[in-house]
């Protein structure tokens, strides 16, 4: 299997398209508009030239996209843990959260639930090691390992609204 082939065609006062062709000699288009939003189109395998699907995507729910698809997002570090009976798993607290601006002590997570909160990514920042005293914010994804179980019972305390 050859590399992927894409190509790049500026859209003037749109923004840019990008066309993917896959293994599978799929067509792939997305047209990354200036205002941040992006519109994901497939093209139908016996013709190229007809859309078959095209999705209009906000630039979160792009970004949320993209995230899902980097190997990064499922590295084998973070999940290497379940041989042993424990996963991890990543949790984004919303800013409608009960949790959200209180500390994380309040949430009683480790008591409650046996699963432990390791880490806390905050916009380009990681608190490893969070103390009861840290506060929480709406946007934080929180790092929790536990048995499967815990941190189920972890993610629906921090789901709470």
């Amino acid at each position: 299997m050859g590399a992927p082939r894409l190509s790049s065609t500026p859209l003037p006062g749109i923004g840019v398209r990008y066309d993917l062709t896959t293994h599978e000699h799929r067509h792939l288009s997305v047209v990354a508009h200036r205002d941040g939003e992006r519109t994901l189109s497939a093209y139908r395998k016996d013709d190229p030239d007809d859309c078959a699907l095209s999705v209009q995507l906000t630039a979160e729910e792009a970004a949320t996209l993209i995230d899902a698809l980097l190997p990064a997002h499922h590295t084998p570090n973070l999940l290497s843990t379940t041989g042993l009976g424990l996963v991890a798993e990543q949790i984004e607290l919303a800013g409608s959260s009960h949790w959200n601006g209180r500390l994380l002590g309040e949430t009683r997570m480790r008591t409650t639930t046996g699963a432990s909160i390791v880490a806390v990514l905050r916009r380009a920042e990681a608190i490893p090691s969070p103390t009861p005293d840290f506060r929480l914010a709406g946007g934080d994804t929180l790092i929790v390992i536990g048995t499967r179980e815990g941190v189920e019972a972890a993610a629906e305390i921090l789901g709470r609204e």
